[in-house]
């Protein structure tokens, strides 16, 4: 099996970007800095919360479409 490479990347959340809870209820993520990490090619990983401590994995396709409305600011990789 090959593995695909992290990417983390700043990000900040500027509009409703919504996502599944395990619960099976729709929630928005809170407005804000965050980090999108992708290690999958269509899924990457939102993270947000003081210490990181909140995230979502989200379709890429929805990250695309959240930062072409320009409710996700991709703001640099993280180092």
């Amino acid at each position: 099996m090959q593995y695909m490479a992290v990417i983390t990347h700043m990000a900040r959340i500027t509009g409703p970007v919504a996502y599944r809870a395990a619960s099976g209820k729709q929630l928005t993520i809170p407005l804000g800095p965050c980090l999108v990490e992708q290690s999958d090619p269509g899924q990457v990983d939102v993270i947000w919360g003081a210490q990181g401590q909140n995230s979502a994995a989200l379709p890429l396709l929805d990250l695309e479409s959240a930062e072409n409305l320009r409710h996700l600011v991709m703001l640099g990789q993280a180092s």
